[in-house]
């Protein structure tokens, strides 16, 4: 039977969930940061948030989740109710039988409230890389040449930015350094939808090799953990999670140009399975809520620097303060390379924030709605997540 927590549409709001990277801030530690986490998890149960998924990035002196399932066992043993889970696993850096096992574990511990979100951007990471080291020689499987260019537009009250291309990113030296590091020499990444085939295959007990021969994943088999597939585009993910009938979680807050076309191209290749009956969407926003609009905006200044540093390929820098960020020599190619995010991240006050994340659900019929924040201060960022759940009548 689907998941009570998965189904159609409701004739209301859709539910918030929270993803969070472990954010960590300008004269901190990820020591601290790994404590807000399961602070502001506990905060989340509280509040009547759904889900409360991390995000797996690695080598980043900003981001403490580097380690999903860890901090999911985490995260699962200080709350008791909200379900916890990855936004998303990056199956570039680890295979099937591995995330099967560690998931497969993790609903062993907590039945019933684990989600498993899985993603390609590990994967497109080391292609792009591959095609970097290689000259350009070999065949474009991740696009890092410089999209057209299209001026942003509004499509049902949503801002759809021109696209952004990842070629300055993808030549950076420690971009092929990362593919390295998270991964072992030699080793071969298979297809994403096989892989994804093979994670249902071990947690469903169904799996047999090419060879003809059964294994058993333990823990995994009959694991109860939720599938997601997360995706930024029309491309591979969004197929795989329709071909599958599987929930689909598009990301506005990393790619906000494709995510139309994301949701598209996943309810078109929908095909009803045992889990949905219907499509099942989920979309992210970043936001910043403070009582005024005037002080959101105050709290989110650092958003645009932070930014910057992960797209000219140094990894996410410490979140800076305020103050930090008003001293920064802006130039206008920085504001260029990140003004498509910048521009669609809703900082406000609750009624403002609101609005704005009514307008993504409605231009992208959401089922669910992710939202992501991050400001210097820990404590103004659970009064952000405590208004907005209060505003969208959740808490």
């Amino acid at each position: 039977m689907p998941d009570p927590a998965v189904g159609p549409a409701l004739d209301r709001a859709a539910p918030l969930s929270i993803l969070d990277l472990a954010p960590v801030v300008e004269g901190s530690t990820p020591t601290a940061a790994l404590r807000n986490t399961l602070d502001l998890a506990r905060r989340a149960e509280d509040l009547g948030y759904l889900r409360y998924w991390v995000a797996e990035h690695h080598f980043a002196p900003g981001v403490a989740s580097s380690s999903p399932a860890v901090l999911i066992a985490a995260i699962a043993a200080v709350t008791s109710r909200i379900r916890v889970g990855a936004g998303a696993v990056q199956l570039g850096h680890q295979t099937a039988a591995a995330v099967a096992e560690a998931f497969g574990t993790l609903s062993g511990l907590y039945p019933g409230r684990i989600d498993l979100g899985l993603g390609r951007s590990g994967q497109k990471r080391e292609e792009a890389a591959r095609e970097q080291a290689a000259g350009g020689s070999a065949a474009p499987s991740v696009s890092v040449a410089p999209a057209p260019a299209a001026p942003p537009r509004t499509v049902n009250g949503l801002l759809i930015p021109g696209r952004f291309s990842i070629a300055h990113q993808a030549r950076s030296p420690r971009f092929a350094l990362q593919g390295e590091l998270l991964q072992q020499a030699g080793a071969r990444t298979p297809d994403f939808g096989e892989q994804v085939n093979d994670i249902l295959a071990f947690l469903g007990g169904t799996y047999v090799s090419t060879s003809g021969l059964s294994v058993e994943a333990v823990p995994g088999t009959g694991a109860d953990a939720q599938v997601w597939i997360l995706g930024s585009s029309a491309g591979q993910s969004a197929q795989v999670a329709g071909a599958l009938g599987l929930p689909f979680a598009a990301n506005y807050h990393v790619s906000p140009a494709t995510v139309l076309e994301a949701v598209e191209a996943y309810r078109a290749a929908f095909r009803p399975s045992a889990v949905l009956a219907a499509p099942h969407v989920q979309v992210s926003a970043d936001v910043v809520v403070a009582p005024t609009d005037a002080e959101a905006r105050e709290l989110a200044s650092g958003y645009g620097l932070w930014v910057r540093s992960i797209r000219t390929g140094d990894g996410a820098m410490r979140f800076p303060s305020p103050s930090s960020a008003a001293a920064y020599p802006w130039t206008d190619e920085d504001r260029t390379l990140v003004s498509d995010r910048v521009d669609t991240q809703f900082a406000g006050s609750p009624a403002t924030v609101a609005k704005h994340l009514r307008v993504l659900q409605d231009a992208t019929d959401a089922d669910e709605l992710l939202v992501t924040t991050i400001t210097h201060s820990h404590a103004d960022r659970v009064r952000s997540f405590e208004l907005l759940a209060r505003e969208w009548g959740q808490a």
